[in-house]
């Protein structure tokens, strides 16, 4: 069967767009056939981090409509065959798609595809109540911040409540030198609040804003940032591979560079 996951948040610019695309392209490195689908109507941004823009023809919208087939409108990923995009309509507004019809979308891929990941816009209108209806699986990505998480304890809630029961969290841009302050709120602070299980910790990596920019996701980089590796252990764990978390502990001095700060300033 197929795994239908949501990516979601509440709260926008919380990543749940690079969660997707990394996180779509690392299961089908991994020889899933995977299909992404962005729910964002009127905003659509899937296809630019993935790099497809310049190749979609047709929309779910169209598909609804009955202007083309679902494998028409599906853009298959030439760098990772087994990925492909459902893209959203971006001149439409949100509401030009009903719950039922996400569910009847959806169900089309179900079956085809080992894993079915949605992109769902911010917000808990419209747009969510679509992204999250055909829905077995959910995603909460958040960044260690009080309004950020006081959202996507909301979305959990909304979730539950939906009969989305799996939820997983992503904590997001977690920067450990401000943690280690106390000017940041931990991993574990964050867990303490929404209480679902923990999939992953994202580090704060300059190297998402290049790959965005870029259409190229972190994980297909050929040399790996620490946020590449983190999404890669984020597949394995879905998979249900049992992956140590990456070690965001600020590294502590040793004797030798301490005294050489005392001594020479």
């Amino acid at each position: 069967m197929s795994r239908i996951i949501v990516i979601t948040s509440g709260k926008g610019g919380v990543g749940k767009t690079t969660t997707t695309a990394n996180l779509g392209m690392a299961l089908a490195k991994r020889g899933r056939n995977v299909a992404v689908v962005d729910a964002d109507f009127g905003l659509r941004n899937l296809d630019l981090l993935l790099g497809l823009e310049n190749r979609i023809v047709y929309t779910a919208v169209e598909v609804l409509s009955g202007q083309c087939r679902l494998e028409q409108a599906l853009v298959k990923d030439k760098r990772q065959p087994n990925l492909s995009l459902l893209p959203a309509a971006q001149n439409r507004m949100k509401d030009v798609v009903t719950s039922d019809q996400m569910k009847q979308i959806i169900g089309q891929l179900v079956g085809k595809y080992d894993y079915i990941v949605i992109d769902s816009p911010a917000g808990i209108e419209m747009g969510f109540q679509n992204a999250i209806a055909a829905a077995t699986e959910a995603i909460i990505v958040t960044t260690p911040e009080i309004a950020a998480v006081r959202d996507a304890d909301r979305v959990v809630g909304l979730l539950e409540a939906n009969g989305v029961k799996k939820i997983n969290l992503i904590v997001n841009r977690i920067k450990p030198a401000m943690v280690e302050a106390n000017d940041m709120m931990s991993v574990e602070d964050v867990q303490e609040i929404l209480a679902v299980t923990l999939l992953g910790v994202i580090p704060d990596d300059e190297r998402v804003i290049v790959s965005t920019n870029r259409g190229e996701p972190l994980v297909l980089a050929d040399q790996p940032s620490v946020a590449g590796v983190a999404f890669d252990n984020i597949a394995r764990r879905l998979e249900g591979e049992k992956v140590d978390f990456l070690d965001m502990r600020v590294p502590q001095e040793n004797f030798f560079s301490r005294l050489r700060k005392r001594i020479f300033g």
